[in-house]
């Protein structure tokens, strides 16, 4: 429904932020350890969102990237995890700290982040590992597949496809692709073609 808000930023608060545009303030629940992106009062601000509607309202969620937003409706894909879960554990640990984690297989790295027992560390180990899509990411292929390309990468991760994997071998196909409108689509089949027959 809504992709982003950008207005004026007229307030912080421990785990939420508003935002005024066109004479409406908006409340937005944020990640706490990201209060400090949003830049200062007063300023102007794009917000990324996501809005969470539940029996009894609506509860808007606010993040200063898409990717960061990214990982939250990755971790809501883990069982036990809803939007407040998310939203703590994002305010414990940074995409890239819980990538690196994930990667590693640090459980106890995961622990430590508020709210995260053994139990969901090991759930959300199982689930993430290899899924997070991260722009900064240095083993993205050639071409830079995290830029131009982040929704074929996504669509590929979402299918069950290792993220790295994805990522050299979009980079990499993207590179001998002719331009034209057809180009995404053509390169989304392509990499699916190749992944599944075990290319990396």
């Amino acid at each position: 429904m809504f992709n982003s808000i950008r207005g004026r930023l007229s307030e912080k608060r421990a785990d939420s932020i508003c935002v005024e545009t066109g004479g409406v303030e908006w409340e937005l629940s944020v990640p706490a350890r990201s209060l400090d992106d949003f830049g200062k009062l007063d300023e102007e601000v794009r917000v990324f969102t996501w809005l969470h509607h539940y029996e009894d309202g609506m509860r808007l969620f606010g993040f200063p990237s898409a990717q960061e937003r990214s990982v939250f409706h990755e971790l809501m894909k883990v069982e036990g995890i809803g939007p407040k879960q998310a939203l703590r554990i994002l305010s414990g640990i940074t995409p890239a700290d819980l990538d690196a984690a994930l990667g590693s297989d640090d459980l106890a790295a995961l622990q430590r982040v508020p709210g995260v027992g053994p139990k969901l560390a090991q759930k959300m180990l199982l689930a993430l590992k290899g899924r997070l899509v991260l722009s900064s990411d240095r083993d993205a292929g050639p071409g830079k597949a995290q830029g131009e390309w982040t929704d074929v990468v996504r669509a590929l991760c979402d299918m069950g496809f290792d993220r790295k994997a994805v990522e050299r071998r979009v980079g990499a196909l993207a590179e001998d692709l002719p331009p034209g409108p057809e180009r995404e689509r053509e390169l989304f089949r392509r990499a699916l073609l190749d992944l599944s027959s075990g290319g990396a």
